[in-house]
């Protein structure tokens, strides 16, 4: 059982680092690009299996070494939930910033404004997510020395 809850760990520590890396690069790059997007979907649902994984190991009676590996294992569902949210209101905070009441009044913009605005919209939920997943990866990485 311990193994099980070390290859969970070991897989979100990897697939969110990855991903992290990758995103906060090509977010510091201004290259929002498709596949960060795919790779930091594929650390939420490594991180959303070692939950489930660790639902599974209470219940077989895991015992492990530190109590606080189930804070661990379960916390980077919680910051990837948080994640989405502040994803969700970046979009508002980008048109706020340029005082923009809603998309309608981006679409009346010049088309190198509008460029512009989604631009910046894409970057920072991109940021948001970097941060998440190298966070998450932290958790991860903590948990497999708890276990």
């Amino acid at each position: 059982m311990i193994d099980a809850a070390h290859l969970l760990a070991l897989v979100v520590t990897v697939t969110n680092a990855v991903a992290g890396v990758v995103a906060a690069f090509l977010w510091w790059r201004v290259e929002p690009r498709q596949y960060a997007w795919v790779l930091i979907r594929v650390g939420q649902v490594a991180a959303v299996a070692q939950a489930a994984g660790a639902g599974v190991l209470a219940a077989a009676g895991l015992q492990p070494a530190d109590g606080l590996y189930w804070l661990y294992a379960l916390l980077p569902v919680a910051v990837g939930f948080v994640a989405e949210q502040l994803r969700l209101v970046s979009a508002q905070t980008v048109l706020d910033a340029r005082d923009l009441e809603d998309a309608q009044a981006v679409g009346r913009l010049p088309a190198g404004d509008q460029q512009s605005v989604v631009l910046q919209i894409v970057r920072r939920e991109l940021g948001v997510m970097a941060a998440a997943a190298l966070v998450i990866a932290f958790l991860a990485l903590r948990a497999l020395g708890t276990v």
